[in-house]
């Protein structure tokens, strides 16, 4: 046992159990609590890819409308916020989306995206070249 770790561990005052205080700090991250280990202290277990629903979604919706749209089940992007019951506006940003580079599309699928990268971010305006969006999202 490490001199830190024996300096967090102490018994009950009953002396029946033993108390283990372990600092962490909490972080919100596309509506998910994570558990962040305090800087200087090594990380108990390895970080593992967790894909976003959010974001996951987002492209689901963005790619299915594109389709409903090109094969002319909608002849517009504001007949389809009709019939989908939501802000055309709304709809505009998310079929934005259909222009994401391959590679991030792949990372958000994998939960390999940046921690960063949250859908009000993607819902805003980035550029249409692929290297430039690289840049964009990775800042």
């Amino acid at each position: 046992m490490t001199a830190k770790l024996k300096q967090n561990v102490r018994l009950s005052r009953d002396g029946r159990e033993l108390v283990v205080s372990i600092p962490v700090d909490f972080r919100q991250s596309g509506g998910r609590k994570q558990i962040v280990v305090p800087a200087g202290v090594e990380a108990w277990t390895a970080p593992r890819s967790r894909p976003s629903n959010s974001l996951i979604t987002a492209l689901a919706k963005a790619h299915r409308w594109r389709r409903l749209i090109e094969i002319g089940h909608y002849a517009s992007a504001a007949e389809l916020s009709k019939r989908e019951a939501v802000n055309e506006s709304y709809v505009c940003r998310v079929l934005r989306l259909t222009l994401l580079a391959p590679d991030l599309i792949q990372s958000i699928l994998d939960g390999r995206q940046s921690k960063t990268l949250e859908l009000k971010s993607l819902l805003k305006p980035f550029p249409a070249d692929w290297s430039a969006q690289r840049k964009h999202f990775i800042q």
